[in-house]
């Protein structure tokens, strides 16, 4: 398999609940290519789905070091500083999701 099927396999894995298995397969993604933003950010979102928030945290940085201009990216991180009571720096990046998507 190539990045984007171990990709698409742990997006399928997060939605059937597996989420070790979602974990295996983002990690396999980006073991194949490490630069692969979206990877980063499934990975984040099985972690966040394990309760391993500051992970999510660190996997959603990562996508965004990768992909500055992904709106997707900087929304993510967003909804997991919310969840760690960081608001400030939750709204911070949600003003950047949305002013890259041309919304503000």
């Amino acid at each position: 398999m190539g990045v984007k099927e171990f990709y698409i396999d742990g997006v399928m894995l997060i939605a059937a609940g597996d989420f070790n298995g979602a974990i295996g397969s983002f990690h396999k993604a980006l073991e194949a290519d490490s630069l692969f933003y979206m990877a980063h950010l499934g990975l984040s979102q099985a972690l966040d789905k394990q309760g391993k928030v500051d992970e999510a945290i660190t996997q959603a940085r990562r996508a965004i070091e990768i992909a500055p201009e992904e709106p997707l990216a900087h929304a993510s991180l967003s909804r997991l500083l919310q969840q760690k009571g960081l608001i400030p720096e939750a709204e911070e990046e949600m003003a950047e999701s949305m002013r890259l998507q041309g919304e503000t």
